[in-house]
């Protein structure tokens, strides 16, 4: 599923990432903080950028240990997103990037492998209901993610 398909801008550099919704038993989902100077706090999910020649695949694996602790197979991408935005070091970029939903038996996850940019920016990690996420007064990123759990989730 391509969500919001936008045409890339040229004048842009292309950022390649991988982002994992994670969810716990209760559907309750994952996600960071950033606290930036100068800007309003915003909350998102685990993942980042693809390092040179890694996959989306493989980036999402490292991804969610490096943020998480968490080893698993991320399973199939899920959704593809590709917004223009300003990085946290303050660069406009074009995004590609592409979404893995994983399930865990418990909501725990360890940090300690967070960057220095990581560990100064990220503030806070909470698993959010899908209620809150719909209806937090802090901007969400992806703004629809409740939505995208649900059309995972239903049973």
């Amino acid at each position: 599923m391509t969500i919001n398909p936008a045409p890339h801008n040229a004048a842009l550099r292309l950022r390649r990432a991988a982002r994992l919704i994670v969810i716990d038993p209760q559907t309750r989902a994952l996600m960071f903080r950033y606290d930036l100077p100068g800007r309003p706090p915003f909350w998102v999910t685990a993942g980042g950028e693809c390092e040179a020649g890694e996959s989306f695949d493989d980036a999402a694996r490292r991804e969610l240990f490096e943020e998480t602790g968490i080893i698993a197979d991320p399973g199939p991408e899920i959704a593809q997103m590709k917004p223009q935005f300003i990085t946290v070091q303050g660069e406009p970029v074009q995004a590609d990037e592409r979404f893995y939903l994983v399930r865990v038996a418990e909501a725990r996850i360890d940090t300690s492998r967070h960057t220095a940019t990581e560990q100064a920016l990220m503030t806070q990690h909470r698993w959010f209901t899908l209620a809150e996420l719909a209806d937090w007064p802090e901007p969400v990123f992806p703004a629809d993610l409740a939505d995208m759990i649900r059309s995972r989730t239903a049973t």
